[in-house]
């Protein structure tokens, strides 16, 4: 049973006999003497996605969830199933676009560093990398001079996001994008 102030990103626990991931955790410290520190937590329900915002005391419990987190590679969409291949026993996993609606944009064919959330045999959600590398299908073309300091225009990359890069990058390059904020990196 974790406490309130051991929870990450990525902890699933169970809230109303649902399971639920920690998509983010704030804290507040109170400037009053005697006063608790208070975790703001924001809980994604794995089975129907939607959000739950609670917050707890540092030494609140919660219930913990019997997880498998297993290494998964992307392998193929298959209708609106995207298929993931675990990396040590090669068996496939599948899971509905609108489960993973918010993270389809990162996953290209044989993307490997993903977690696949496991609970009972059936593939619940999955944790991308820290970052990902993506090609510029369509931007503005680059201009002369720019800095990497400078302003930012938006590029669509081939998985379909959009965001916002350096002036200077032109259509072709691979760009590093962060998948935590979708905010472009570096080059790769």
């Amino acid at each position: 049973m974790p406490k309130a102030c051991d929870l990450k990103r990525g902890v699933i626990v169970e809230i109303n006999s649902a399971p639920h991931v920690v998509k983010q955790v704030e804290t507040k410290s109170p400037s009053s003497r005697g006063a608790a520190t208070l975790y703001k937590i924001r809980f994604t329900n794995l089975q129907t996605r939607q959000k739950l915002d609670e917050s707890y005391k540092g030494d609140d419990l919660l219930q913990g969830i019997d997880c498998l987190r297993p290494q998964v590679q992307y392998s193929y969409l298959d209708g609106e199933q995207y298929v993931f291949m675990d990396m040590e026993d090669y068996s496939q996993y599948a899971i509905n676009r609108e489960d993973i609606e918010d993270q389809v944009g990162y996953l290209t064919e044989g993307l490997e560093g993903i977690t696949a959330l496991i609970v009972d045999g059936k593939l619940l959600g999955i944790e991308l990398p820290q970052s990902v590398s993506l090609t510029i299908s369509d931007t503005a073309p680059g201009i002369k001079g720019a800095t990497a300091t400078g302003r930012t225009k938006p590029a669509l990359l081939t998985t379909g996001l959009e965001i916002q890069v350096p002036e200077y990058l032109e259509p072709g390059e691979i760009v590093k994008i962060n998948t935590g904020t979708g905010k472009f990196i570096s080059r790769a």
